[in-house]
């Protein structure tokens, strides 16, 4: 019976996956179209970084396109399919992941997973209809962040690079991994990113593959000054500039504020000792900080906060009364915060006022509160 039972919870889950596949994301999934169209460019040793492309350019690095290379041999609803299918099943990995992560779990296993769903849904549905790459990001992270624990450091590190390979802005990481001082996992991180750096060389040649990485970061900061004014642009950057226009005021509050985010993981790398995986909080608020930091932030980046907020709804009354209060705000809001449910014109005014960047400061805040009181 138990068999049965879970084989048909197994065929009703593909089934409903077909079904919302089909319905949502089928005739959508823009951005995984750029991965694609970046493989088949790359096979065919074609230019990856093209004007004509203006929204959906490419914004990753070349070695990302050699790797979506098999994506572009396929049909392309056929990869579209494909790749949803991976997405959902890095969602449920994603939360596992999250689970081992806790040092010590002081609430149901139900709870963790309900309370998480509730707070960063809209993310997690945003992504599988976009065909974003986040929630691999994520996986990759978080699988680095388990190896840590086990004392894998060599496949932590390669994790790492991947993760950079696969996000450009995980190399936020990587003065992390020197301050843990493990030769091993520095050693993979280093060899893993020099591979990456090489890797449309055989296409493109040494001199095409100096020339792509030049264009990569010519698209990266040509487009980052249009973007800001985005409502869906959640980064301290673009914060700034909603508030106060686009200029040197801006810039500068915005250069000052993410020095001042940085401070929060120094101080809890500082107060490690004697935790027994210190990693899992300070992996987790530098994936928050990613989506905060990098100019062209979107909100459904926040969904590699997954391991982060599990930790602080695991720990929640291990805050302050007030700070426990706010996060618990933040988190709802973060996660009412739907045209749906608030009205298209409401939501406008949230996005536009950046409230959503804020209560991502508030989860920061909360970690470090957390690290302080050596709860996690």
């Amino acid at each position: 019976m138990r068999r049965a039972l879970t084989a048909a919870a197994l065929a009703g889950a593909c089934l409903t996956l077909f079904f919302v596949f089909r319905a949502q994301a089928a005739r959508k999934m823009p951005d995984f179209e750029v991965y694609w169209r970046a493989g088949v460019r790359a096979r065919l040793g074609e230019p990856l970084y093209r004007i004509e492309d203006r929204h959906y350019q490419l914004k990753y690095l070349p070695g990302f396109a050699v790797l979506a290379i098999p994506a572009g041999l396929l049909p392309l609803d056929v990869a579209k399919a494909c790749w949803f299918t991976l997405s959902v099943a890095l969602l449920a990995a994603l939360a596992a992941l999250s689970l081992s992560m806790l040092p010590q779990r002081r609430k149901p296993v139900w709870w963790l997973l309900l309370l998480t769903l509730v707070a960063m849904g809209k993310f997690y549905g945003h992504e599988l209809v976009l065909g974003q790459v986040n929630l691999l990001l994520a996986v990759l992270v978080g699988s680095a962040i388990v190896a840590m624990r086990g004392n894998r450091e060599p496949l932590a590190g390669a994790l790492v690079a991947a993760s950079i390979v696969v996000k450009p802005y995980a190399i936020i990481l990587m003065p992390w991994l020197l301050a843990r001082r493990k030769i091993a996992s520095i050693a993979a991180s280093v060899l893993g990113l020099g591979v990456a750096l090489i890797l449309p060389a055989p296409v493109y040649g040494i001199d095409g593959t100096i020339a792509l990485h030049r264009e990569w970061w010519q698209t990266v900061r040509d487009s980052t000054a249009p973007n800001l004014l985005n409502p869906d642009n959640v980064s301290i950057a673009a914060m700034y500039a909603k508030w106060l226009q686009p200029g040197h005021t801006a810039a500068w509050l915005a250069a000052i504020t993410a020095l001042l985010l940085l401070t929060p993981p120094v101080y809890a790398f500082m107060r490690r000792r004697g935790l027994r995986f210190p990693e899992a909080l300070e992996g987790s608020m530098l994936l928050v900080l990613m989506p905060l930091l990098s100019p062209q932030g979107w909100d459904y980046v926040f969904l590699v906060a997954t391991p982060a907020v599990m930790i602080l709804i695991n720990g929640l009354d291990q805050l302050p009364a007030l700070l426990r209060w706010s996060t618990v705000a933040a988190l709802a809001a973060t996660g009412l915060s739907l045209f749906d449910v608030m009205g298209r014109q409401r939501y406008a005014v949230f996005m536009a006022l950046s409230i959503i960047t804020l209560c991502f400061v508030v989860v920061i805040a909360a970690l470090t509160a957390l690290r302080q009181r050596r709860a996690a």
